[in-house]
């Protein structure tokens, strides 16, 4: 039984609110929990309920965020109002606890082994922005002192600084942890002599058991001249990979396994791949220990760390208790995923690029800041963005289309109209000889472009197969006709009057001269093959709109053929 036209009514309202609101086209879950709420008669036709979402979701991807807002205050004036009366929460970055102007140092500390993504860019720009607001110093380190697992690139250190560079940030600092070795090396030895840290020989098969246990180590008690004799082994060679770890003495019995004597420093035989490090260490330090001390030497007040990182801080905390440091002010954040990425590690998008699934960081299909980059997203959009976003410890789940959004307030004004008709068929037209096409660069601009045609053009298979012999069609900036035949596909010239078309309720659709650009388009969801206007090739490293299809990045042009980069609807 299909649905009252009440019902399709109060759904599509609701839908049209969530899309105002966050200007983005809604998840069906969300719109459906408010309709249920609603009205509760319908909690026993879900399935038609989301159905009814879908459609109305669908058509909103084909109109603009302003269509949205003029169409709900004209079908449900009371739910813009709304909008605009519930205020939303305050966005953006609220003061640091304990911070003073002039005395703020604050670092990203990132692991070079792929470029920065969309999720570590929240912690490029938030980290910045701070350090801006508190005029203080901002400090980029690189955290590479695993050359194993999480091996690090030669070439993401550049990409990183480049990348900082695009966002209008320029690192007041920049450190390789690689290059400090001698500095953890001394704090290592302060504390084995402190009694503080010993070197463990369990594998850790033994040593997880003897800690779950609440057991301590049978080498914990070991002097602390022995504890040194053994570390001065490690350093010269003197034992293998997994023979040897250097512990922080803790609270064995502490209630958190966690927290129970951890690792600081492993043997490694692994040559690092800076040539300037290469095989000159063989005990590396670990995370935890490494960024303790590089807090301490960097004179770090606060850290913004992920909330599934907070033991991090209590096991940091044991050296800066036994040195009698001050620990940093540290806040943490929840997690943020991607639902148009799903779970992408860095490791694994390595292989994939290796093995020719991707063309590389920047493939379209990746969310790297590489790719963002080449598909037109402007970096003021990405900073606003996760500016706004803020710090909580909430996990946020985002929608690329959120960042879309933001984008499109910044593209829209300034990208010029360009006509792309994606898997072209020519239309052919009697009564009309070609000539000088005139169409605005831009609705909101007077400066026009000039198409150059004949007498026979393209349009979309999708606007072909849609076409009916008898049909009237206006084809946009360029005149009115009427569908002759089908196979091939011919038409006959009527006039270029928009009386016409407001007689005859045309529909309008864009085209491209049949002897126009080849044009290959990347995306996210796949490449676009077609034919567009000559003008496109004066748009090499901008952003455009191909009418009705979308926002590209004109990426290269070479002679007839263009290749773009999709950006979004």
């Amino acid at each position: 039984m299909a649905l009252d036209p009440q019902d399709l009514e109060i759904i599509e309202k609701y839908t049209l609110q969530n899309a105002v609101k966050y200007e983005a086209v809604p998840q069906e879950k969300a719109v459906l929990g408010k309709v249920m709420g609603i009205a509760p008669h319908l909690r026993n036709r879900v399935l038609e309920v989301t159905e009814a979402i879908r459609e109305i979701t669908g058509s909103l991807n084909k109109t603009t965020p302003e269509e949205w807002r003029q169409k709900l205050g004209e079908t449900a004036p009371d739910l813009l109002e709304e909008i605009s009366a519930k205020r939303e929460p305050e966005k953006g970055l609220k003061e640091l606890p304990n911070a003073e102007k002039g005395k703020v140092i604050m670092r990203f500390a990132p692991n070079p082994n792929g470029p920065p993504t969309v999720g570590s860019s929240r912690g490029m720009i938030v980290n910045s922005e701070y350090v801006k607001m508190y005029g203080g110093q901002f400090v980029l380190r690189f955290d590479d002192t695993d050359p194993d697992q999480k091996r690090p690139m030669l070439e993401a250190y550049d990409w990183y600084v480049d990348d900082f560079k695009w966002l209008g940030v320029t690192p007041d600092l920049t450190v390789k942890a690689s290059d400090r070795f001698d500095a953890y090396y001394e704090i290592a030895e302060k504390l084995i002599d402190m009694g503080h840290a010993y070197v463990c020989f369990c594998d850790g098969e033994t040593f997880k058991s003897l800690k779950d246990e609440k057991q301590a180590c049978p080498h914990r008690g070991a002097a602390c001249e022995e504890n040194m004799k053994h570390w001065k082994k490690m350093l010269a060679g003197g034992y293998e990979e997994r023979e040897a770890v250097l512990r922080i003495k803790t609270d064995i019995r502490h209630k958190d396994p966690a927290l129970r004597d951890w690792g600081a420093f492993r043997i490694l035989k692994k040559e690092h791949p800076r040539p300037e490090i290469g095989s000159r260490y063989i005990v590396w330090p670990l995370l935890d220990f490494e960024g303790a001390v590089e807090d301490y030497l960097l004179k770090t007040t606060h850290i913004i760390r992920g909330k599934d990182l907070q033991d991090s801080g209590k096991r940091q905390k044991y050296i800066y208790d036994y040195l009698g440091w001050t620990y940093p002010v540290t806040l943490h954040w929840g997690r943020v995923s991607i639902e148009e990425f799903g779970k992408l590690s860095t490791s694994g998008i390595r292989r994939d690029i290796e093995a020719g699934v991707y063309t590389g960081w920047d493939d379209p299909r990746l969310p790297t800041i590489r790719a963002l980059r080449r598909r037109g997203i402007q970096p003021e959009a990405l900073k606003k963005f996760m500016i706004e976003m803020g710090i909580g410890e909430t996990d946020v789940s985002m929608s690329m289309e959120s960042l879309y959004a933001e984008n499109r307030k910044f593209v829209d004004p300034l990208a010029h109209r360009m006509f792309f008709a994606a898997n072209p068929v020519e239309l052919s037209i009697d009564g009309y000889e070609g000539g000088i096409v005139k169409a605005p660069l831009h609705p909101g601009q007077s400066e026009m472009r000039e198409i150059k045609t004949g007498s026979t053009v393209v349009v979309t298979s999708e606007d072909a197969f849609a076409l009916q012999e008898g049909s009237k069609i206006r084809l946009k900036d360029l005149g009115n006709v009427e569908i002759t035949s089908l196979s091939p596909l011919k038409a006959k010239y009527i006039d270029n009057s928009m009386d016409t078309v407001k007689k005859e309720k045309m529909k309008i659709i864009h085209w491209a001269p049949a002897d126009g650009v080849k044009v290959t388009v990347f995306g996210p969801q796949g490449h676009y093959y077609g034919i567009g206007e000559h003008q496109i090739t004066k748009e090499q490293d901008k952003v455009v709109q191909f009418e009705r299809f979308g926002f590209c990045r004109i990426d290269a042009v070479n002679g007839d053929e263009v290749t773009a980069y999709f950006a979004h609807k």
